[in-house]
């Protein structure tokens, strides 16, 4: 009987050991399943940039399959552009400049930090190239500095800037 009992009671532990592994296991799945809207959105200083992204209509593109880099302009970078900027842009009938500017910071591959370093440019799903360079260990695109890089979601990634790029 004693055999049963220590034989039953390591069986449990067994079994409460694998739950727990398991729930480690969906909790790390399900996290990986928050795409680049979400993870911006939930950084909490892209507000200004999930406003602009609705307002253009790319909501949907951004959280398709990618792979996709997003250059994400924080709160206040939004907030260096001259006065009124950001209200004009988010007019419904500024949707296609305001979609110009969005798209100009997107590359339509997974880029992580590392690999900017090495690259001298990146193209755009706008189609324009953007400038890569490197300066005090800070990655540097266009004159906007990384801020935050390797912010990863299930569908790419996103690195955060000080600055909205603009496109010529």
């Amino acid at each position: 009987m004693k055999a049963l009992v220590s034989n039953t009671t390591r069986w449990i532990g067994v079994g409460i050991l694998g739950m727990a592994m398991a729930g480690a296991v969906h909790a790390d799945h399900h996290g990986m399943k928050k795409d680049i809207i979400e993870t911006a959105s939930e950084a909490g200083n892209f507000q200004t940039l999930a406003k602009a992204v609705e307002a253009a209509g790319l909501t949907e593109t951004l959280k398709g399959d990618g792979p996709f880099t997003v250059f994400a302009p924080t709160d206040a970078a939004f907030d260096k552009l001259p006065e009124g900027t950001v209200e004009d842009l988010l007019k419904p009938e500024n949707q296609d400049q305001l979609k110009s500017v969005l798209t100009y910071h997107v590359v339509p591959e997974k880029v992580m930090a590392e690999d900017a370093m090495g690259a001298d440019s990146l193209t755009t799903v706008q189609g324009q190239e953007l400038s890569i360079s490197t300066e005090n260990d800070q990655v540097m695109v266009n004159d906007a500095t990384v801020t935050q890089a390797d912010i990863k979601a299930s569908n790419g990634v996103i690195h955060a800037i000080d600055s909205v790029l603009m496109p010529e």
